[in-house]
């Protein structure tokens, strides 16, 4: 159904390409609309409005009587049903040989009424709202951290790994392994990053999941001293912090990761500042056109792909016979979003360590 001022949009759109020399068909056939239907449209020379809202139209033969109706009402307002949806209610009607209505008649009935409410004393469903994007266009300006556990020398027995990475660069800014979660704990390493980074009080934000170490008040504190933006997924939404949980991912799947556990937590820091370093200074990330997380932090990272760019340009010219498009893409890679919303038009991410 088209609303009349549409009806009027497309008449005028069309007079005038009729006007301009096209044939009325292909006019409108551009906007999916026969020329009989143009016809019908301006009967009497004026754009006459969709009278099929106005016709009257007899009551469904199936409709429910208002008897049938209350008796519905009824019985999901009875004792046994108060607390039960229609999808419960109907099958149990059923077992004691009662058909009243159909499942979609019981909530169409509960709608009319008002009454399409959670039943139950269980809470209803809460709608969280995603968390706020934020955009990376430069080192130490969006972090994210989190903790995971790494297995201890016997089952049941775990050491903590507190990480925190720059999403701009994928650079771990700060690490430390403990054998308990802390708020505590948490604020010494943040304000150990921060420092070492040396972004004292500027605009950083710091992204974080909805755990107790996360948001205790130390931590609270200690963030608002530094002047950082806290920032938290929503509650058991691992993918409102990709950067960190595919950080552990890599971590966890280093070839040399121990499949029997650690045995003390001295082992345990041993490795991580091992995987560090190699993760910070050697290793191509994918997504930063795979150039190491140092080199990136550093800005050092548009001397490499140039020099790349320039390669693959010889190359190219050289035997141009291989090349049936463009060179590889060597552009250094641009602002990075954490929690993209849609309409920004961001791209989503996908983070591949």
């Amino acid at each position: 159904m088209i609303s009349t001022p549409h009806r009027q949009t497309a008449t005028l759109l069309i007079e005038e390409a009729v006007a301009a020399g096209a044939r009325r068909a292909k006019a409108c056939a551009v906007l999916d609309i026969s020329d009989r239907t143009l016809r019908r449209w301006t009967k009497g020379g004026e754009v006459q409005p969709d009278q099929r809202p106005l016709v009257p139209r007899p009551e469904p033969r199936n409709k429910l009587s208002p008897a049938e109706r209350a008796a519905v009402l009824e019985a999901c307002n009875s004792t046994e049903f108060a607390s039960l949806p229609p999808s419960q209610i109907v099958p149990k009607l059923a077992d004691q040989g009662r058909y009243l209505a159909s499942e979609s008649s019981f909530y169409r009935i509960l709608r009319a009424e008002g009454q399409q409410q959670h039943r139950g004393r269980a809470r209803p469903p809460i709608r969280r709202k995603p968390p706020t994007s934020y955009m990376a266009s430069a080192p130490c300006e969006v972090w994210t951290w989190d903790i995971t556990w790494m297995p201890g020398p016997v089952a049941g027995m775990f050491f903590y790994l507190y990480l925190i990475v720059d999403i701009f660069s994928r650079k771990i800014v700060g690490w430390e392994v403990h054998e308990r979660e802390s708020a505590e704990l948490a604020a010494t390493l943040v304000r150990q990053a921060v420092l070492a980074e040396g972004c004292t009080l500027r605009p950083l934000v710091l992204h974080a999941d909805n755990g107790s170490p996360m948001k205790g008040a130390t931590m609270k504190v200690t963030m608002e001293k530094l002047g950082i933006t806290a920032s938290y997924s929503r509650p058991r939404v691992s993918n409102d912090n990709p950067f960190s949980e595919a950080l552990f991912r890599t971590c966890k799947y280093r070839p040399d990761w121990p499949n029997k556990g650690f045995a003390t937590k001295a082992d345990a820091q041993a490795w991580v500042k091992s995987f560090a370093s190699w993760y910070n200074g050697q290793h191509l990330h994918s997504a930063i056109r795979f150039v190491t997380p140092d080199a990136r932090h550093a800005g050092l990272d548009r001397a490499t792909l140039a020099s790349r760019a320039s390669l693959y340009a010889i190359a190219r010219a050289q035997n141009p016979q291989r090349w049936s498009g463009k060179t590889r893409n060597w552009q250094p890679a641009g602002p990075v979003w954490l929690n993209p919303e849609t309409e920004i038009g961001a791209p989503e991410i996908r983070d591949a360590a």
